[in-house]
């Protein structure tokens, strides 16, 4: 095993690397993927609340710091398919204008080298690759697109309905979310997917949920030249004398060191994982860090200004499927604001578990009867509202020892709070929110910094060798056989779920490498 030598290595197994695997398979190259997890179990775990919400059973207990040093629980996985086991399917398209300089109040997005032309045609295979269903024509701020979804959009449940009719009714736009599940509404019986209310955070345990792992990994690990080696944590990459190459990744297995050696390879941990391991991999060529001349390594970490909200009526709300329904109405301002805002779509439903975790605080008042919790979630619906969060180079991924340690100050909170006030209105107008509770439990722990699910930027690509990590086809600046294919490569992160782009771009840069491995 030590001695073995590939075309090509990847390191990680996520929206990034997974979809780069299932891209590169066919090419009949010697590939090896490690990954440092195991696959993600199939059992009756996957669907408790219990065990996935309060005990936390598929997150990582490893250790990590914030900027004044206290420990944190990172609310991320470390399993074949990435943080995409867990995901909620949400599969968004970036808005054309995404891609230009845009002003918020909290300061500026920057321009892409590349633009949504580039990024289109990849949009649509990965579209078709992880079975998005959706409908275009709905959303005002929607981008242009060569064609439609392949797979019909998931209807709604009788009360997500009435939302729906509501808000198009005060002249809003609502619109069916984009999902990537493998559900068959014309014929249930050939469904994979249950329709359960038990997806967005869960485990699948029917392998309902197109994920890396199961639409990309397996597929790819069925061809001949593709060896998987699971639960290798990669410790540390090699360089030549010179250091312009990688020469071996060095991995740990069962406990004892093993060294891989390749003509390229591919990083793709996740944003902060993978600037971790550059840093972690510094030597006397690169005493920074890899790829790091640029001082960039690590900076301009951005995931979101993200929160959780329950809008509680007296109205019952008895929707198993609750995910189907999204708005962009303020993506780009209101009437008030001039500036971009935000994006809202629905979350899983909430359940009595999921409520007593607010407990003992719910609505202000101590609660500890679970027919209290039962009776809030029969008549709540449960919204995600996202901002965009700005690039800062003090918001950055650096090392505590072996430790990753996150740097991170809110910006653009502006924003994000006229968006929460904005919607906030709509629910009690619309008779979907009486009260409201901050639904804290979908950040790990309740606190935001722990919440990474939406981890970009910490190896921006560009042309400019001083002020990027990567070049446009996501190649290192400084060594010539490394690329990073995760979403490090961000140059800002837009207010939608940033997976699809994720995906798109594994694509985009897998055709680059089919090209020079030719």
């Amino acid at each position: 095993m030590t001695a073995s030598h590939y075309d090509l290595i990847i390191i990680g197994t996520g929206a990034g690397g997974g979809t780069l695997a299932y891209r590169l398979a066919p090419t009949g190259k010697k590939i090896l993927i490690l990954e440092r997890g195991p696959f993600l179990p199939r059992e009756k775990a996957n669907w408790d609340t219990v065990e996935v919400v309060h005990k936390d059973r598929y997150h990582t207990n490893e250790v990590w710091y914030d900027q004044k040093g206290n420990a944190i629980h990172p609310g991320t996985g470390y399993f074949v398919g990435g943080n995409t086991k867990v995901y909620g399917g949400a599969l968004f398209r970036w808005r054309e204008q995404d891609f230009d300089r845009v002003v918020h109040k909290g300061g500026i997005s920057p321009e892409w080298p590349l633009k949504y032309r580039d990024f289109e045609p990849y949009y649509t295979e990965a579209e078709k690759l992880y079975e998005v269903h959706g409908k275009r024509g709905l959303d005002p701020t929607e981008p242009s697109a060569t064609e439609d979804y392949f797979y019909p959009a998931i209807r709604h449940e009788p009360r997500i309905q009435e939302i729906h009719d509501s808000l198009q009714g005060e002249g809003y736009h609502p619109f069916y979310l984009p999902l990537a599940i493998k559900l068959n509404e014309v014929n249930r019986r050939l469904s994979t997917c249950i329709r359960c209310n038990t997806c967005d955070g869960f485990p699948c345990l029917v392998d309902a949920k197109a994920d890396a792992d199961v639409n990309c990994v397996r597929p790819a690990e069925r061809f001949d030249n593709v060896t998987l080696i699971t639960e290798a944590k990669v410790k540390r990459l090699h360089t030549s004398f010179s250091g312009r190459e990688i020469t071996a990744v060095e991995a740990e297995i069962n406990g004892e060191i093993h060294f891989f050696s390749s003509d390229i390879v591919v990083v793709s941990c996740g944003a902060i994982n993978s600037a971790a391991l550059l840093l972690r991999s510094a030597n006397e060529q690169h005493p920074n860090g890899l790829a790091n001349s640029s001082n960039q390594v690590g900076r301009n970490l951005m995931k979101h200004q993200n929160g959780a909200i329950i809008g509680v009526s007296l109205k019952s709300n008895p929707t198993s499927f609750q995910k189907t329904l999204a708005i962009n109405d303020f993506y780009w301002g209101d009437e008030d604001f001039d500036y971009p805002m935000g994006h809202v779509q629905l979350l899983g439903k909430v359940n009595a578990d999921m409520i007593a975790q607010e407990s003992p605080s719910v609505l202000g008042v101590s609660f500890q009867e679970r027919h209290t919790f039962e009776a809030i979630a029969t008549r709540s619906v449960d919204w995600w509202l996202t901002a965009e969060d700005l690039p800062d180079p003090n918001n950055r991924v650096t090392l505590r020892g072996d430790s990753v340690q996150l740097h991170y100050t809110e910006n653009n909170t502006e924003a994000y709070n006229h968006l929460l006030n904005r919607w906030t209105q709509i629910l009690k107008m619309i008779g979907c929110g009486e009260r409201i509770i901050p639904a804290s439990f979908y950040f790990r722990k309740k606190l935001p910094l722990q919440g990474v699910a939406h981890q970009c930027g910490t190896c921006r690509f560009g042309e400019d060798t001083k002020t990027s990590v990567l070049d446009i086809n996501c190649r290192t600046h400084d060594i010539d056989n490394l690329y990073v294919v995760d979403g490090s490569f961000f140059r800002s992160s837009a207010a939608v779920n940033p997976t699809l782009t994720i995906i798109a771009n594994a694509l985009r840069v897998g055709d680059r490498l089919i090209e020079r491995m030719a």
